[in-house]
């Protein structure tokens, strides 16, 4: 039954009062409410609970006071677009982790020791002209962790499409496109590009004599060796089995020739020792430079694939290249 000798529509507001207040403390989501001067006149118990703070310490405080890691130029900036537009403002925990230095209570392995949130601004306009901002800060720290682990899932699943798994540089598959690519520039541009194909010599001894293992051994570090030897732009792949490919964009054939000696000599001095047996090792090279005579990447993959099986007719150990008149040094 209504109190008698009071208002009714006063006793509905107080009603409508206790009932808001009683669901912003029963919300696992932050509402704090700012005045246009950014004095806090609302503060529910999920802010409470997290800051450790309680209402009578925080109210007609100014935000800033009781939040002293607030970006004030920022925060203030948008909190005053709200106020003049009367329109609602978003942020959202990918664009800052988080505003509010508010620990976060779950169970898991973040990078944070806050939670993560969202948060979001809503203009509110009482009834006599007031404005105030109703900030809403919404806990998602289990969404920023579980898409963290997703992006890192699919960064891993795209590495893995790309990379050899015993060698780790790129696999076939990736090499091959990055050529079509490359050759698609130099055509287009009028580039120079030049291509590397190398294959270990007698490489079926190094599994017969000692094993898979020595083999998986000598490809790991031949393929470390070679990269420290390539420029940034330079596209270093494994072609199949012990035959590596280097795709050499904005090079000529003789800078090509000299990286291959260079790598021919490096090869060849390369110091390996297998289950305390010196392990010897040499690669022979096959160059091959653009032309006007190869219409696609597979011919160029194609001439200096010929100049590879001339290396290794030649005795092995060696860089060949048809498209060279003068004799290359041994490696």
């Amino acid at each position: 039954m209504p109190e008698k000798g009071i208002d009714q529509t006063l006793l509905g507001a107080r009603i409508t009062k206790q009932i808001n207040i009683q669901i912003a403390n029963q919300l696992n989501t932050g509402i704090l409410v700012v005045d246009a001067q950014l004095t806090i006149i609302v503060w529910n118990r999920f802010l409470q609970v997290h800051t450790g703070k309680k209402s009578e310490n925080v109210l007609e405080q100014s935000i800033f006071s009781v939040f002293p890691e607030l970006p004030v130029r920022w925060l203030s900036r948008k909190l005053n677009s709200v106020l003049q537009l009367n329109t609602p403002s978003f942020c959202s925990w990918e664009q800052r982790h988080h505003l509010f230095n508010l620990p976060h209570t779950r169970p898991i392995t973040t990078d944070s020791d806050f939670m993560a949130q969202n948060c979001t601004f809503l203009p509110i306009v009482t009834d006599t002209n007031d404005s105030y901002i109703c900030i809403l800060i919404e806990d998602v720290t289990d969404v920023c962790h579980y898409q963290t682990q997703l992006k890192k899932a699919l960064a891993e699943l795209a590495k893995i499409n790309r990379i050899d798994g015993l060698t780790q540089i790129y696999n076939r598959r990736h090499w091959q496109k990055s050529l079509e690519q490359e050759y698609a520039k130099a055509r287009r541009h009028d580039k120079k590009l030049s291509l590397i194909m190398l294959d270990l010599d007698h490489f079926k001894l190094f599994n017969d004599n000692y094993g898979h293992q020595c083999g998986d051994m000598v490809l790991i570090e031949v393929s470390a060796l070679i990269s420290t030897l390539l420029r940034v732009e330079d596209i270093f792949g494994r072609y199949g089995g012990e035959e590596f490919a280097i795709i050499l964009p904005e090079t000529d054939l003789s800078g090509a020739i000299e990286l291959a000696q260079r790598i021919c000599g490096r090869v060849s001095a390369l110091a390996l020792t297998y289950k305390e047996q010196n392990v010897k090792v040499t690669a022979s090279l096959g160059v091959a430079q653009l032309g006007e005579q190869e219409q696609s990447y597979e011919a160029l993959i194609s001439q200096a694939d010929a100049a590879l099986y001339q290396a290794k007719a030649q005795g092995r150990n060696k860089v060949f290249s048809n498209q060279c008149s003068s004799t290359l040094a041994v490696g």
